[in-house]
């Protein structure tokens, strides 16, 4: 798996996110999101309060985003939690980033169906890219780690880049797609083959007639008399 990725000084983080507070738009989010949980229960927002100040962040440094000690503590500080808890709950999912990473994060799913479709090929094209697992490009542009699944078995091998998945990957397709993303590029989501989500490869084999011209999904039932 990924080799730790750097966890900035203390002191210089703190004197950095010290002062870390919602902006404006972030403030009214952060008490709707708040607000959808009963009383008594706020602690629940804990995740999406998470999501929200690491996008902030990101917002702030041009990067994917991460949680600076200072501010999980200013989320446990509104929800009236622990620090600890919130750290708890931030250090268990790999959606949150505990350290600086670049703009774009590279998630490499390393699970078993992923390894057996060929993993290994995307990692090397990573590799042959520059990228190193916990580290950042020296431009500043990639971060790369290996995750646990990311839930897209049927589509494997997958990564997660910020917040889009690419699937059925090879060697030259996830060269290209970095090599786009480092030009400003925006490459195309989801499966690098042709196929719709996970369906099959080259369009239905099944109940052909139901996604037919005449047809929407729901059927004849759907057309006019």
């Amino acid at each position: 798996m990924a080799d730790a990725a750097h966890i900035p000084d203390e002191a210089e983080t703190r004197a950095r996110w010290g002062d870390f507070a919602w902006t404006a738009e972030n403030a009214e989010m952060a008490k709707t999101i708040i607000a959808r949980y009963p009383p008594g229960r706020q602690q629940s927002a804990v995740m999406p309060l998470l999501d929200l100040a690491q996008r902030q962040v990101g917002a702030e440094t041009q990067t994917q985003g991460w949680l600076p000690v200072p501010v999980m503590e200013y989320i446990g500080q509104q929800l009236g939690m622990a620090y600890i808890r919130v750290l708890e709950v931030a250090s268990f999912y790999t959606m949150y980033n505990l350290a600086p990473v670049g703009r774009y994060h590279v998630q490499v799913c390393g699970t078993t169906p992923c390894m057996l479709r060929g993993s290994d090929d995307v990692l090397d094209a990573c590799y042959k890219k520059g990228l190193k697992k916990g580290a950042t490009t020296p431009d500043g542009l990639f971060t790369l780690t290996e995750v646990e699944c990311l839930g897209a078995c049927a589509n494997a091998p997958m990564v997660q880049i910020n917040d889009d998945n690419y699937e059925d990957l090879t060697f030259e397709t996830t060269t290209a797609i970095l090599e786009a993303l480092a030009k400003g590029e925006q490459p195309k989501i989801g499966p690098q083959i042709d196929r719709q989500t996970s369906c099959p490869e080259g369009g239905p084999t099944t109940l052909k007639e139901m996604v037919s011209e005449n047809h929407d999904y729901r059927g004849r039932w759907n057309q006019p008399a």
